[in-house]
């Protein structure tokens, strides 16, 4: 049993689990792609867990596919979407990652949010400091 995703365009548009048996029968064969459930950012885990696999050969595809993530068939990766238009592609995990390091900061009291306003401004601030409220 494995899981495949649709892609028509480009774009993920379903994602299943099934046998490859039942894939090779669907008259749309050819638009779905295998995707690995325990693959992220180029990494495959074990399990149900944040243990990288011992056989990282398992690393399908850099991304577990999603609807709406685009299927790149030259990188042969599933990218998902862009969240800032500032944010830029990781070649080697396949997702955007800011232009900016993310700082480090106490997150008992606070997190960090993305501000693509005052990136645009100078590009050298984007991170911004949000209390949690109590």
């Amino acid at each position: 049993m494995g899981h495949y995703a649709k892609v028509e365009n480009g774009i993920v548009t379903e994602v299943i689990r099934a046998e490859s048996d039942y894939i090779e029968t669907l008259p749309d064969s050819s638009l779905w792609i295998q995707t690995s459930y325990n693959t992220r950012e180029g990494v495959h885990y074990e399990a149900n867990s944040n243990t990288p696999s011992a056989d990282q050969s398992k690393a399908l595809r850099k991304n577990y596919a999603s609807i709406g993530m685009t299927y790149d068939s030259a990188r042969d990766a599933f990218i998902p979407p862009k969240d800032y238009p500032s944010w830029v592609l990781n070649e080697n995990s396949c997702v955007y990652e800011a232009p900016l390091a993310k700082p480090s900061f106490d997150d008992a009291v606070e997190f960090l949010e993305w501000d693509e306003d005052a990136y645009q401004v100078d590009n050298t601030t984007g991170w911004v400091i949000v209390p949690i409220g109590f």
